[in-house]
Order: structure tokens, then C-alpha cells, then sequence
């Protein structure tokens, strides 16, 4: 069965509050630079005073931004994840819609439930972010939020690390995944964060090397993966165990394996890196969207460059020029 979806994504609902703050902020906070770190309620409450009105939102997360990516280069999208029923879960369902993207997942309801997932992004001088996450109602997910159909309609299921780690949401994330293999569709997983990769190490490397046929990792998370220091050999291990991955390096490019070769790809220049927010995202937005199309592999990961220089040129996590566009401009569409 032809599917409808080019890519449906599956991941945590947050509300992206981003503030340009100085590198004495950071330290005054605790907040640990060019990381993310998990925050309470209570830690959100002062982040949203400190920063005093001085910031915007952008409905984020890091798969629901690399859905919006891919419909950006002109794709045909959905995503999966769970918002409250509040004033950030309103805003972040109207922000999909906005742009386009089939979300349909029910909020969460009832008394003492979390309220809907945010992340309080501090960008220094430098465009390093640093990231603050209340998961909140993100983390509900279940088994039964599972939009079977949605899957099944789309070429790829795009899973996001970050949501693997309450039990129920494993579970849904294992669920997912089973329906897009049942179906003949294609499985792609990020790994997020390398915190991530140190809570899940052996559960993300059994879900590779049998459940996935793409990977999107970058270099810090790749060497977490395989405990090592050594890039080359931690790209040799993942050889063994994925079919085909995708591994960013920030300036240096990213570096594509294949069954059959190891594709080094350059970055593409930007003048002037303001927020470094996003770039992993969005650089799989431009790789899956050529893969969804069947693109040569060196294409998709060219794609997934000029996705991210466009994100890092500007504050926000999202493309404010049509990917679609500059992908013509560069005769990649």
C-alpha cells in the first residue's frame, strides 16, 4: 500500500521558551552549558521569572522540530506525543496545525496531572544553547496513544530518544515501532542526547542492530554508544550493528554509513552561527525527507546540511526560510 505520510514522528510535545542570557546567567542557575539538563516544575517557575519576559515560544521538542523540517523541504507529515489540556498544550497544538502537521494525539485530563512539557533554552553570546526540560505531561504517553493508522500510512516512523525512558512510554515507543515492522514501513531513531545513550545504552543498541534501519546520531553520542573515545572505532562498531546511520560533527559535517562505505560529507559555511539550536534536528529532517524519497544517501545528507545552516543563522529550532527552496537553489530538487 502506497502511504500518505512521507514521515510520521513519534516524541515528546514541549513547548520551546528560548532567551538570549549571558554565560553569568548560566552560572548563577546551575545550568550546565551546551547540555540538558531534567527540571521540575518549581525550577521552570524561576527560569520563567529570571528571564522576565526578555524570550519567546515555539512549540519544540526535538522530533516534533524535525517534522516540521521535513514539511518545510515540502513533505507530507504527522506526529505523535502527548500534551495537557492548558496554555501551553493549546499552543503547541495550534503551532502544528499551523504549519500543517497532522497531530491528533488527545491531551492529558484530570486533576493533579503535569502540565504540558517546556524547555527553557539559554543561548549565550557564542550561539551555544543550553537546555532546562520539565518533561511534564510529555512523559504520560502510553501504548494507547499510539495512532496505528498514522503509522501505517507513512514511509518512515521517526522515533526521539528523549521520550525512552518511563516505562509505559518504552513501551509505546517498542509498540511503534512493532506496527511500522509489521506494516513494511522503515523505522529511523535519534538518540537525542548523550545522557540519553548512558541511561539506555543496551536497550538503543538492541533496538538498532535489530529494529532500525536508520540512525541519526551525533559525535559525543556515537562515543557514548560504544564507551569509547575514539571515533573510528566507535564508527567500525556501529557498522556492525547498523545498516545505515547518519552521524553529525557539528562544523566537520557528518559522516554516512552504508552497508558498503563510509560517506564523509562536508558542512555547508555559514557566515555567522547565532543559535546552534536545532541543528541535529533538522539536519535528519533533510536526510529523512531524502530518504523518505528515495534520494541518493550523499543527497539526503546534503539535504540534512543545508537544513542545518539555515537553523544555526537565526534564534529558534524551527526553519524560517522554506528548506524546500534552498534544496532547488543548490539543484538538490
Amino acid at each position: 500500500m502506497k502511504a500518505e505520510y512521507d514521515v510520521v514522528g513519534l516524541g515528546n510535545a514541549i513547548v520551546d521558551v528560548i532567551a538570549s542570557v549571558s554565560e553569568g546567567f548560566l552560572t548563577s542557575h546551575g545550568i550546565r552549558k551546551g547540555g540538558m539538563t531534567l527540571i521540575e516544575q518549581d525550577t521552570v517557575n524561576a527560569l520563567s521569572a529570571a528571564f522576565a519576559g526578555n524570550c519567546r515560544r515555539i512549540a519544540g521538542g526535538s522530533g516534533a522540530n524535525t517534522i516540521a523540517g521535513i514539511q518545510s523541504f515540502g513533505g507530507k507529515t504527522g506526529y505523535i506525543g502527548k500534551i495537557a489540556k492548558d496554555d501551553y498544550g493549546a499552543f503547541f497544538r495550534k503551532e502544528m496545525e499551523r504549519v500543517k502537521i497532522d497531530f491528533h494525539t488527545p491531551p492529558l485530563e484530570g486533576e493533579d496531572v503535569p502540565s504540558t512539557a517546556c524547555c527553557m533554552i539559554c543561548v549565550t553570546p557564542d550561539g551555544e544553547r543550553s537546555m532546562s526540560t520539565f518533561l511534564g505531561a510529555s512523559t504520560e504517553f502510553s501504548p494507547d496513544d499510539v495512532d496505528a493508522d498514522l503509522i501505517q500510512n507513512s514511509n518512515i516512523l521517526y522515533l526521539e530518544g528523549y521520550l525512552f525512558d518511563k516505562p509505559d512510554a518504552k513501551r509505546a515507543f517498542v509498540h511503534a515501532a512493532a506496527i511500522a515492522r509489521k506494516a513494511e514501513r522503515r523505522v529511523a531513531l535519534t538518540l537525542s542526547d548523550s545522557f540519553c545513550v548512558d541511561r539506555h545504552r543496551e536497550a538503543f543498541r538492541h533496538l538498532i542492530h535489530g529494529h532500525v534501519d536508520l540512525l541519526f546520531a551525533n559525535e559525543a553520542e556515537l562515543l557514548s554508544l560504544y564507551e569509547t573515545d575514539d571515533f573510528d572505532a566507535a564508527i567500525e562498531s556501529l557498522r556492525e550493528d547498523a545498516s545505515l546511520a547518519a552521524v553529525t560533527r557539528s562544523e566537520k559535517g557528518s559522516v554516512v554509513i552504508t552497508p558498503d562505505e563510509v560517506i564523509a560529507v562536508p558542512a555547508e559555511k555559514v557566515s555567522k552561527v547565532v543559535d546552534a539550536t536545532g541543528a541535529g534536528d533538522q539536519y535528519a529532517a533533510g536526510f529523512l525527507y531524502g530518504y523518505a524519497r528515495n534520494r541518493r544517501i550523499r543527497d539526503c545528507a546534503k539535504l540534512g546540511h543545508i537544513a542545518a545552516a539555515e537553523v544555526i543563522s537565526h534564534y529558534g529550532p524551527r526553519p524560517e526560510t522554506s528548506y524546500r527552496r534552498l534544496a532547488v537553489q543548490a539543484g538538490l530538487l
